[in-house]
């Protein structure tokens, strides 16, 4: 499973304009966490064909490798606990973990993450014209 509307990590962040290159539709670090690969409603015959899931990431728009680490980084840690765990969840828990264990642990490997409070000055592309879009509704 990797639908467009949920776990393309090349997409924007957040709304803020500060946001590089704003490509495609928000996809928070709350959204990753909440997605469920298996959709409610399916029946158990259907759930068990549903291997796993992934996330896109393109890099059409991603220049270097910091960009990259920016648009994975910690939503693909989000990602990893989804396909982890079962699907009762709680997002402010995991939000506490990653600031408190994970984050650190990018920071000293190098990872230039997204922080959680928005994007960095060096992080930002003021004044780059983006593609602005409205969020399609799942379907």
């Amino acid at each position: 499973m990797c639908p467009e509307t949920r776990l393309y990590l090349d997409h924007r962040q957040s709304a803020d304009e500060r946001e590089p290159l704003p490509v495609g539709w928000v996809h928070t670090l709350e959204d990753v966490y909440r997605y469920e690969p298996v959709p409610a409603g399916t029946s158990p015959a259907a759930a068990g064909r549903i291997r796993g899931a992934q996330a896109h990431l393109w890099s059409e728009y991603l220049d270097c490798p910091r960009r990259v680490d920016y648009a994975a980084f910690p939503r693909l840690a989000a990602l990893a606990e989804v396909v982890w765990s079962p699907a009762e969840r709680e997002v402010l828990e995991f939000i506490d973990r990653l600031a408190r264990a994970h984050l650190p642990r990018l920071a000293a490997l190098g990872v230039e993450y997204r922080p959680l409070s928005g994007p960095l000055p060096w992080q930002q592309r003021p004044g780059v014209a983006g593609l602005p879009r409205e969020r399609p509704a799942d379907g």
